[in-house]
């Protein structure tokens, strides 16, 4: 028995470690699979602003472009830069070494990102860019300090003058009526191309993306998993009224 209580406390103890380590706060997002526009969107996002230095090599373009029904053509004509085939794993050329010297580390591999930090982390973080004249490339992240990466959104989001207000929710001052928070980002030092609303919503298809790409079956394995728990909902009568019989005559 004891044992049996010392290997679910050692099960249980990473969840709670993940759970109590949550100090930086987050906006909060729930990713949907089955959204294939918003995946559409997000692939779009990733291939044109993120792929240059992360890859995503434990997955291929093919099974991306049929999980997302995008025509196998069109995925090849507007979504693959580096001239690799279709079939092949979603890789780039950065070379890592030069990679670290220029962010001091190489830029990660995305695949399984949002498994190792979460979708609400990754959504938060991309949201998160600041100005911060103190860092090397001159930009900071609420959410990663001391990030080495520059803000590549910028043409997008713009820049922050401060600190965003990342998992601080909007307020209305009862006397005034005045709304605080309602940006994530008071000021601005350089102007983006989109609206608040609109890079928001820009960061949840990307983070979407990643999201579908760390866990592809999600849809499927979700679907099966209501047909298995009926199977054994309608296996469990028949075992017990068989359990019954064999031992009605044993007291």
């Amino acid at each position: 028995m004891k044992k049996l209580i010392l290997g679910l406390f050692m099960v249980i103890l990473p969840a709670l470690g993940l759970a109590a380590g949550g100090a930086v706060p987050l906006d909060h997002i729930k990713t949907d699979h089955t959204d294939k526009a918003s995946l559409q969107r997000g692939v779009a996002m990733f291939t044109n602003y993120c792929m240059g230095c992360h890859s995503m090599e434990y997955a291929r373009y093919k099974r991306v472009a049929e999980d997302l029904e995008i025509p196998v053509d069109l995925y090849t004509e507007n979504l693959i830069f580096t001239g690799a085939n279709i079939g092949e794993l979603m890789k780039n050329a950065m070379n890592k070494d030069m990679a670290a010297d220029w962010f001091g580390a190489p830029p990660p591999d995305l695949t399984l990102e949002t498994r190792l930090r979460g979708e609400s982390w990754v959504y938060s973080y991309l949201r998160g860019f600041y100005k911060d004249d103190s860092r090397p490339l001159g930009v900071n992240n609420v959410v990663f300090a001391a990030v080495g990466m520059p803000h590549v959104l910028v043409e997008l989001q713009g820049l922050c003058a401060v600190k965003p207000n990342i998992g601080v929710k909007a307020s209305v001052e009862p006397l005034s009526g005045n709304i605080n928070n309602a940006d994530i980002c008071p000021s601005y030092a350089i102007e983006g191309s989109m609206e608040a609303a609109e890079f928001d919503r820009a960061m949840y298809d990307l983070t979407n993306f990643m999201s579908y790409m760390a866990d592809p079956v999600k849809v499927e394995r979700e679907r099966l998993g209501v047909f298995v728990l009926i199977f054994v909902a309608i296996f469990f009568i028949f075992a017990y009224l068989l359990n019954r019989e064999y031992w009605k005559d044993i007291h």
